[in-house]
C-alpha cells in the first residue's frame, strides 16, 4: 500500500498522460480497479454470514434483535450516501484536472461533514432505541434485546461514515486496492472481535448480542484509525493535511448538493424494498421465506456491478477532469460492456442451478419452489442490473446524481411496484408475475441509464 503501488492504479497515469489509448489498455485500467472493489464486498457479504452464524448459536431472540438493529444500522447509513456520492465526483474530476490539493481538501471538508452529519442521525436513535425497535412489532425480549443491541452499534456509524469517506475518495483517485486492505482489516476484527465478545474467550465475559455491537465499533474504529493514519503519513494517492481541515462551508454544501439525490435514491429503495415484501407477503409463507433467500443471492449477484460502477465513476470523473470527455466516454461503454458479460454469465449459471441453491438455503418444498422461480427472474435480470450499476456509477462519477433518482421513480415505483399491485391486488396472477415485475424494473431503469448515458448530457454538469 506504498505511494507507487497505489499510483500504478491512478486513472490519469491511463487517462491524462495520452490522448488516446487502446481498447486492450481501456479494459486493463478498467478491471485494475474493479477487482478489489468486488473482493471487498464478497468479504464484507461472508463476514456477515459468519456474523449470523455466530448469533444465531444464542437463539432465536438474539436473531431476531441483532436483524432488527441491523435494518437500522443500515437505515442510518443511508444519509452517509450524500456525503461519499460527493466526495467521490469531486475527487475525480480534481485528479482529472491535477489539481490534488483541492481534492485533498475535498476529503478532510468531507470527513467533517460526515461526522457531524452522522452525530446528527445516531443521538435520536440512541435516545429512542427501544420505542425505534418496538415499530418492526417484535416481542418484549426482542426489543429489550434489539434496542442495547442497537444503542451500541450506532456508535460505529461514525467511523463507518469516515472510511466510507476515505473508500469513496481513494477509489475516485484510482486506489481501489487500498480500500480492499482496510476493510479486510475491519472484517477480521470483526470477526475475531464477534468470536471473544459474544462467548466471552480469553477470560473475557460472554456480553452475547452486546458483543456483537461492540465487536462493530471497535472494528470500525480501529479500521478508521488506520486509513487516517495512511492518509496521513502520505503513503496513498492522497496526503492529508492539518490545514486542510479548516471549515470551509461552501465546500461542504457543494459536496451535499452533489451527493443529497443518491442518499435520496437509497432512500426511497429501501422504502420500495419494505413495499415490495407487503406484495410478496400476500401469496403465504412460503414466498416471504423464498423473498429473504433470493435478497440473499441477489446481494451477490450485485458484487460485479458494483465493482465495475466504482470503476466507470473514477475514469469518466477523471477523464471529464482531463478535458477528454471522448475518453470518458469510451470509459463509461466499455465498463458497461465487461459487466454485462460477467453478469450475464452470472445471470446463466444462477438459472441453471437454482433448485440446488434454493434447496441449500431451505427443505421445504413449496419454500423451495417459490425460491426457483425468484431465481429464475433474478437471472434473467442480470444483464439489465449490469447495465443499471456501470452506468449508474458513470453518470454519478460525472457528477450528474439526479438522473438516476428519475429512475429509480419510473423503474422501482413505476414497473416493479406499479405491476406488483396489477399481479397481486388487481387480477390476482401466479407469484411468478411478481417475480417478473423485478425484470421489468430493472429493464426500465437500464434503458433509461443507457439514453442519459448516450445523450452525453451528463459531460455539461458542472460539480
Amino acid at each position: 500500500m506504498d505511494g507507487d503501488s497505489a499510483s500504478s492504479l491512478s486513472v490519469p497515469a491511463v487517462g491524462t498522460r495520452k490522448a488516446t489509448i487502446s481498447r486492450q489498455e481501456l479494459v486493463q485500467a478498467i478491471w485494475q480497479l474493479a477487482w478489489p472493489v468486488i473482493v471487498t464486498l464478497l468479504l464484507e457479504s461472508l463476514v456477515g454470514l459468519v456474523d449470523t452464524l455466530m448469533v444465531g448459536r444464542l437463539g432465536a431472540n438474539a436473531v431476531a434483535a441483532v436483524g432488527v438493529g441491523a435494518q437500522i444500522l443500515n437505515s442510518v447509513s443511508i444519509a452517509m450516501t450524500a456525503v461519499g456520492t460527493g466526495t467521490l465526483a469531486l475527487v475525480a474530476r480534481s485528479i482529472g484536472a491535477g489539481q490534488r490539493d483541492f481534492a485533498e481538501r475535498v476529503v478532510a471538508q468531507s470527513l467533517i461533514a460526515a461526522f457531524v452529519l452522522s452525530c446528527v442521525c445516531i443521538a435520536p436513535v440512541i435516545v429512542f432505541a427501544e420505542t425505534v425497535v418496538g415499530w418492526f412489532g417484535v416481542e418484549p425480549q426482542v426489543r429489550e434485546l434489539g434496542a442495547w443491541f442497537t444503542r451500541l452499534v450506532m456508535l460505529s456509524i461514525p467511523q463507518s461514515a469516515a472510511l466510507f469517506v476515505i473508500g469513496s475518495a481513494l477509489r475516485a483517485a484510482g486506489d481501489t486496492r487500498t480500500p480492499l486492505w482496510v476493510g479486510a482489516l475491519v472484517n477480521a476484527v470483526n470477526v475475531v472481535g464477534n468470536y471473544v465478545l459474544i462467548f466471552g474467550a480469553f477470560g473475557l465475559p460472554a456480553l452475547g448480542v452486546r458483543g456483537s455491537a461492540l465487536a462493530t465499533v471497535i472494528a470500525f474504529t480501529i479500521g478508521t484509525i488506520f486509513g487516517l493514519a495512511l492518509l496521513f503519513r502520505g503513503r496513498l494517492t492522497l496526503r492529508l493535511e492539518p490545514d486542510h481541515f479548516r471549515l470551509d462551508f461552501p465546500l461542504i454544501r457543494r459536496v451535499l448538493r452533489i451527493g443529497y439525490p443518491a442518499a435520496t435514491e437509497q432512500l426511497l429503495m429501501q422504502v420500495g424494498f419494505f413495499l415490495y415484501l407487503v406484495f410478496a407477503a400476500r401469496y403465504g409463507t412460503s414466498a416471504v421465506a423464498a423473498y429473504f433467500i433470493g435478497v440473499r443471492i441477489l446481494a451477490l449477484s450485485f458484487l460485479p456491478g458494483y465493482g465495475f460502477a466504482a470503476a466507470a465513476a473514477a475514469l469518466v470523473g477523471q477523464n471529464l477532469g482531463a478535458k477528454q470527455p471522448h475518453l470518458a466516454r469510451r470509459s463509461g461503454w466499455e465498463s458497461n460492456r465487461l459487466a454485462v458479460y460477467l453478469m450475464s454469465a452470472c445471470g446463466l449459471a444462477i438459472i441453471a442451478l437454482a433448485r440446488p441453491i434454493a434447496s441449500a438455503f431451505v427443505d421445504d418444498p413449496a419454500v423451495i419452489q417459490d425460491t426457483v422461480l425468484f431465481i429464475w427472474a433474478l437471472g434473467l435480470s442480470q444483464p439489465f442490473m449490469a447495465i443499471d450499476f456501470t452506468l449508474g456509477g458513470a453518470l454519478r462519477g460525472a457528477g450528474d446524481t439526479r438522473f438516476p433518482l428519475v429512475a429509480v421513480f419510473v423503474g422501482f415505483y413505476g414497473c416493479r411496484l406499479g405491476c406488483a399491485y396489477l399481479v397481486a391486488q388487481v387480477f390476482h396472477l401466479e407469484l411468478q408475475w411478481l417475480w417478473l415485475s423485478l425484470v421489468g424494473d430493472y429493464i426500465a431503469r437500464a434503458a433509461l441509464k443507457a439514453w442519459r448515458f448516450h445523450s452525453d448530457r451528463w459531460q455539461a454538469i458542472s460539480v
